[in-house]
């Protein structure tokens, strides 16, 4: 067994770790970023890449200012007897310093999130925008070599391996048939993703949670951090110093054998939290009673050993907050040719709030806002079915919404509906009653169900749950569309002619909420409430600080970035610039 010496080990390489990692870098610390997988970049290599970090500096130069009251006080009206007011407190001072940093001092930047709202707009002190950042478009060949190990986007939410930003980007592809200028900005942007794929076999042009990852990657490689790949930690190490017993590294697991690396500073565990570990969704998720009922779409090598290596440590995993995982609808992408039955994990973050599409249970009803966040979506699903049912429900659209929206991972016009309704996985039926018998839906009561649901977004209102009415519903609508069909609500349209297609949707994720216990410095807390000495916790390892609630876009990776901005800070015994 051979040793290696560093300031720092982090375990994982998200957003969490590796915010970690390039803050103690600057900071004079030597850092060695540990990852399981054989790639870098995690869950926030699939995700969005958005952040939630109120008061930021992109915000305040557009004209945006509020005291830091305004989001503490919709925290506290959101969390109820969860809110933690010094970890609250802790993140929203921070995160401006943590977000100056990173653009003056990094290769990482930003681009604003001013428009965007906070989910529940009728909550007290909910905002219209200015609290959320998103990475900017970053170029992959800056990583050199490197861009081999940056984990690509879920291949399922690309075009050909091209990653689409969300905003204005995606309604480009969206209108690319219907505005000359949309065309000729997409055929512009698929011509440069087939000129990156022939030169280096993937796309260069990287966005969301790529980008996100990208910057922090370079940023960490000009500051001297190794990032090693398939480098699984397998214990952590211990032993006492003048400054007593503590957390001195771990063992890992690499492709030249076993080895312990000795951290002077101490570790974070940022390995991406639970959403793979059958045990704790079975322990944790009361809808998934053998942990098989899950199905989440984040990374597969997220198995929860961040959370076993911090309790080994006598650090305590919360299970205590409103929900142990940020729920999100998924469907099953079968992946053909693939004879092991595989299927992939798609989240359907956007389409639900567009005009002409529902969301149904079995017995043919509606049951929710569709446009609401995914999180509320599946709560108010699992309040909606019966004990012990099955958690699925069938996103239904006519074929108009179809060709222009696509339908979860099947993609809208010009690309092919066929393989996706021979593997099974959109469902068709000429008439409302053909689908709701190949799906096994009430017929009747869905065809009750539309009639209804037409007339009101004819009306512009809905009556039963009140879609179209937020800010955030808003937001994710088509009010330019609807606008040229004569709707008034741009979250509402009609299902009105055939074929009709349908996509089943089922319990899943995000990631998960319930983590290690830390206190504000990111520090994982003992039984008695006291913290481990040398042991941080980052990302999804550390217990959300939103506490199993899901207030706006970004609760996961904004606190990740400036709980590892303030972890490193902690460690070398500084408090971060105001």
């Amino acid at each position: 067994m051979s040793d290696l010496q560093c300031d720092l080990l982090v375990i994982g390489s998200g957003a969490g770790g590796l915010s970690a990692a390039v803050t103690a870098a600057h900071l004079g610390l030597k850092v060695i970023v540990a990852e399981k997988d054989p790639q870098f970049g995690g869950t926030t290599a699939w995700s969005g890449g958005w952040m939630w970090l109120p008061r930021n500096p992109l915000a305040v130069e557009a004209g945006i200012v509020e005291p830091i009251e305004e989001p503490l006080a919709y925290l506290r009206h959101e969390l109820g007897d969860r809110f933690d007011e010094a970890r609250a407190r802790a993140f929203l001072e921070a995160a401006p310093r943590m977000v100056e940093f990173f653009r003056s001092k990094t290769a990482l930047r930003f681009i604003d999130g001013n428009a965007i709202p906070d989910f529940h707009g009728r909550t007290p002190h909910a905002s219209l925008g200015g609290r959320s950042l998103c990475a900017a478009p970053f170029d992959g060949r800056r990583l050199g070599k490197r861009i081999a190990d940056l984990k690509p986007p879920l291949p399922e939410t690309t075009l050909w391996g091209m990653g689409i930003a969300s905003g204005a980007e995606l309604r480009h592809f969206f209108n690319a048939f219907r505005k000359p200028a949309s065309l000729w900005y997409v055929t512009k942007r698929v011509l440069a993703h087939w000129k990156d794929l022939l030169l280096h076999r993937r796309g260069m042009r990287l966005v969301n949670g790529n980008a996100l990852v990208a910057g922090l990657a370079v940023s960490a490689f000009e500051a001297g951090v190794e990032i090693r790949i398939n480098c699984p930690a397998r214990r952590l190490l211990r032993g006492s110093d003048e400054r007593g017993e503590r957390v001195t590294g771990a063992v890992l697991a690499t492709p030249e054998g076993v080895i312990e690396v000795r951290a002077r500073c101490g570790v974070v565990l940022a390995c991406g939290g639970f959403p793979h570990d059958e045990q704790r969704k079975r322990a944790l998720l009361p809808h998934a009673p053998t942990g098989r009922e899950h199905w989440s779409a984040a990374s597969r090598s997220n198995t929860g050993d961040g959370l076993r290596l911090g309790e080994t440590a006598g650090g305590c995993v919360a299970t205590d907050g409103a929900q142990a995982a940020a729920l999100a609808p998924v469907s099953l992408v079968p992946l053909v040719p693939r004879a092991d039955g595989s299927f992939a994990h798609f989240p359907h973050l956007i389409e639900r709030g567009k005009p002409g599409l529902i969301a149904v249970t079995r017995r043919g009803q509606r049951f929710t806002n569709e446009a609401d966040s995914y999180h509320d979506f599946m709560q108010a699903l699992l309040a909606a079915l019966p004990a012990g049912e099955p958690v699925q429900a069938w996103l239904v659209c006519d074929h108009a919404f179809m060709r222009h929206y696509g339908l979860g991972a099947a993609k809208p016009a010009p690309m092919p509906l066929g393989p996706m309704l021979a593997n099974g996985y959109v469902k068709r039926g000429t008439t409302l009653a053909d689908l709701a018998r190949v799906c096994g839906i009430d017929g009747d009561a869905l065809r009750k169900t539309v009639q209804r649901y037409n007339a009101q977004a004819l009306a512009g209102k809905d009556d039963d749950f009140a879609k179209g009415e937020t800010p955030y519903n808003h937001m994710q609508g088509d009010a330019p569309f609807a606008a040229e069909r004569g709707w008034p609500n741009p979250c509402m349209g009609p299902l009105e002619r055939g074929p009709f297609y349908a996509v089943k949707v089922v319990a899943g994720s995000l990631g998960t909420f319930a983590g290690l216990k830390t206190n504000d410095h990111a520090q994982v807390l003992d039984a008695q409430g006291q913290p481990i000495a040398g042991l941080y916790a980052g990302g999804n390892d550390m217990n959300s600080m939103m506490a199993g609630h899901y207030p706006s876009g970004g609760i996961t990776l904004g606190p990740a970035m400036t709980f590892g901005f303030l972890a490193a800070h902690h460690m070398t015994g500084g408090e971060p610039s105001p």
